[in-house]
């Protein structure tokens, strides 16, 4: 049952089909799923008439309308009548999926349990009480379910809140005045209510504008009622939105901000809800003891302090008194206060009552001269035309030949003119009675005046890490708050983040922050970063009432973007690819000398476009088959007619053949690397004094160069055969962070045997 029941529901509105459309790719849609999706194309130069088409939710196939439009899509009769004969069988069957859903408080008509929903999807655990409080969608069907008791058995006081209620079997008519009223024969979906024999045939008649209606068996009222959408005030809730933990409708998943969003439906998300709770926090029952003043006193000591003590409490006592008496005064100045500002609030909704009023009233009578005009102009239509009908019906009783024929003509004439001009003698009725221009709607008004309430400090603002975005210098910062209404402002505070856990102490040292203050949006864009570096961010939510923080973000900088130098490369060397990629080139190319070219035999080389002097860097280097190439940094002032790596301007990560080294000032050391090295990534942190090499496909660490820099320094490669290719402007990786923590333990042991073995080889075979 339950596979045949997710075939028969709806993509849109995740409920059973109701009166489904059959499409042209074969898929099926509600038709009031179908329109909604038209209503939510429409605008004010885009009426409902003039969409010609849209797109089906299940495969996004183009469906094109004709002039008939959704009316002149096919019914799936074939599937209405599975349907029909599947809810039959549910209603039916109390253990089939459909009829033990039904059958759960998952609907707020239960008085049980509507409570305990509402409390759990809006407050995460809260009193029924205190949750339909504080909803007002709950509060509003709980006034609604008052009016229906007689359609549902609540839960007596005495069962446990798991007790779910059961339905009484008999549907009874909502329209019969007598009691008890008659059993209904059919329910409206439509209308949403129930009717007996007769009073269907009394108030519900199969024309129009009834002939539109869906008559189905009847239904018990919760199961056609639901909580309306917060959004969409006409829309009811049919599914849940997993992202946000939201009741929301088929809108707001289709055009509204939830359309990117996981959703499931309310009986899948019901069955899933938990029930926890909370333990009672213990309370210590320690109580300091007083310390005892020492009994060797004499009498008249004691009698000084006891007077001493006697005229403290008696000051003390009128100082209570003073500030009961003040705290009076503060009461009726702000009872005062807010019976000012309630009155001055009452004073305008009735001005502004008034000022709507006479706009209706002024509507009202444009629209009736305009009618009145139109009544005028057909009354005299009318008149002529009756004096032209009288006058040709007496020429037609006319025996006499003569006469006929001379009066015949002209009156033929005069009809035939009158019949062509109808449609301009008809006057144009196109003036709309309703008053479409004042369809109001408070309910933002009536939301803002239920909060109303004390100001108090805004709620902490929350930073969202998934919005924020950074380039090599900027990050810009995207927040959220519960209580806009209530914010004045914002001040984003951010510091660079040294790796200290501690946010409480690091946020007391306010010496080193940066302060942005009286931002009005819930964004904003850093400028003039350090490249590849980690920063602390605050923001702080105020108001008049007083402040508060976000919990903190860690936020990072990308690296310094840059591309190979063309009038660095060695002129057997051939750059592509936008200047990213350098390439072996045997045949001597007809380039200048410069002297910030490489030259000489062998110093196949070619330096990045940037030069850097502070922040961390990373870029990576894809190696490809090339199997004898050095990749590393080096000062502007390092010779350019040998190898990198070979002087102390410079420092090298080199592979000759099946060795892999580090060199600088000439000395070379093994390292460890695999052979299948393929992406080498390259951590310049200039301010940290460090060069490392990782591999970063397998997120190894593969060497560290302590390094006190006193130059500027720049990227280098240099490569013997086959080609590389440059990636810059990278963010750190996270993994270069879990290799840092460790990385001076390591420096250290390494260090040590330097000292005693000396590490440094010369004379390496096939280097040279």
């Amino acid at each position: 049952m339950e596979t045949l029941e997710s075939e028969l529901t709806c993509p849109i509105c995740l409920e059973l089909f109701e009166d489904p459309l059959l499409l042209p790719c074969a898929h099926s849609l509600c038709f009031n799923c179908a329109h909604r999706i038209l209503v939510s194309h429409c605008s004010t130069s885009k009426p409902l008439e003039s969409i010609s088409a849209f797109q089906c939710p299940t495969c996004r196939y183009v469906i094109t309308l004709n002039h008939h439009g959704l009316e002149g899509l096919k019914r799936n009769v074939t599937l209405q009548n599975i349907i029909d004969r599947f809810q039959k069988a549910s209603l039916s069957d109390p253990n089939s999926p459909t009829e033990s859903r039904r059958l759960q408080p998952q609907r707020p008509y239960t008085a049980t349990i509507s409570g305990t929903i509402a409390g759990t999807i809006g407050g995460g655990g809260g009193t029924s009480g205190s949750s339909a409080r504080g909803s007002p969608a709950t509060s509003s069907h709980s006034h609604s379910h008052a009016n229906h008791t007689n359609h549902i058995n609540h839960t007596n006081a005495n069962h446990s809140p798991g007790v779910v209620a059961k339905m009484d079997p008999r549907i009874s008519c909502q329209f019969c005045e007598q009691d008890p009223p008659r059993e209904a024969v059919k329910t409206c979906v439509t209308c949403e209510v129930s009717y007996c024999d007769r009073c269907l045939r009394a108030t519900h008649p199969n024309k129009k504008p009834f002939t539109s209606h869906r008559l189905v068996e009847p239904v018990p009222d919760t199961h056609i009622r639901g909580l309306t959408c917060l959004e969409h005030e006409n829309e009811k809730v049919n599914m849940y939105c997993l992202v946000d933990d939201q009741l929301i409708c088929a809108l707001c998943k289709l055009v509204g901000r939830h359309r990117e969003h996981q959703v499931s439906s309310l009986s899948e998300r019901f069955d899933k809800l938990k029930a926890y709770q909370v333990s009672p926090g213990r309370v210590s029952d320690a109580v300091m003891e007083a310390s005892k003043t020492s009994a060797a006193q004499t009498l008249e000591n004691n009698l000084t302090n006891l007077v001493k003590r006697n005229s403290e409490l008696e000051n003390q006592m009128a100082k209570l008194i003073q500030i009961c008496q003040q705290v009076e005064v503060n009461t009726a100045m702000h009872e005062a206060k807010l019976v000012e500002e309630c009155d001055e609030l009452v004073e305008i909704i009735r001005q502004r009552k008034q000022v709507i009023a006479v706009k209706i009233k002024e509507s009202k009578v444009m629209k009736l001269r305009k009618l009145a005009q139109q009544i005028a102009n057909c009354r005299q239509c009318l008149e002529r035309s009756s004096a032209l009908i009288t006058q040709a019906e007496q020429s037609l009783k006319e025996n006499d030949h003569a006469r006929f024929l001379q009066t015949a003509r002209n009156v033929a004439e005069r009809v035939a003119m009158a019949t062509a001009s109808s449609q301009v003698l008809i006057p144009d009725v196109n003036l709309n009675e309703a008053f479409d221009n004042f369809a109001l709607d408070f309910s933002r008004e009536k939301k803002i005046l239920e909060a109303l309430d004390y100001l108090t400090a805004p709620n902490p603002p929350s930073i969202r890490d998934e919005l924020c975005t950074a380039s090599h210098d900027t990050i810009t910062v995207h927040w959220t708050s519960e209580d806009e209404f209530s914010v004045t402002s914002y001040e984003l505070q951010y510091t660079i983040y040294t790796g200290q856990t501690n946010f409480i102490s690091l946020y007391n040292s306010a010496d080193s922050w940066m302060i942005v203050p009286n931002i009005k949006q819930n964004h904003y864009t850093v400028h003039g970063l350090q490249s590849g570096t980690r920063y602390i961010f605050f923001v702080k939510a105020i108001n008049q009432a007083g402040s508060r923080n976000s919990e903190p973000a860690r936020l990072k900088t990308n690296s310094q973007p840059f591309k190979l130098d063309p009038k660095t490369a060695h002129k057997k060397l051939r750059l592509s690819n936008d200047c990213l990629t350098m390439e072996k080139d045997e045949s001597s190319l007809k380039k200048s000398h410069t002297p910030e070219r490489f030259s000489g035999t062998g110093s196949y080389g070619a330096a990045g476009n940037v030069f850097i002097d502070s922040g961390c860097h990373y870029w990576e280097v894809l190696l490809g088959a090339s199997t004898w190439y050095a990749i590393g940094v080096a000062y502007k002032s390092a010779p350019k007619n040998e190898w990198s790596g070979k002087n102390s301007s410079s420092w090298v990560f080199s592979r000759c053949n099946n060795n892999f080294m580090v060199r600088h000032d000439g000395k070379e050391m093994l390292v460890e690397a695999s052979l299948q090295l393929r992406r080498l990534g390259v951590l310049l942190d200039y301010d940290n004094n460090s060069l490392s090499f990782y591999d970063a496909m397998n997120s190894q660490h593969i060497h560290t160069f302590e390094i006190s820099f006193l130059l500027p320094v720049v990227p280098t490669f240099m490569i013997w055969n086959k080609s590389v290719m440059i990636l810059s402007g990278l963010p750190v990786p996270d993994f270069v962070d879990g290799v840092a923590t460790d990385l001076q333990e390591q420096q250290q042991q390494q260090l040590g045997l330097c000292r005693q073995e000396s590490p440094y080889l010369t004379g390496m075979k096939g280097c040279h």
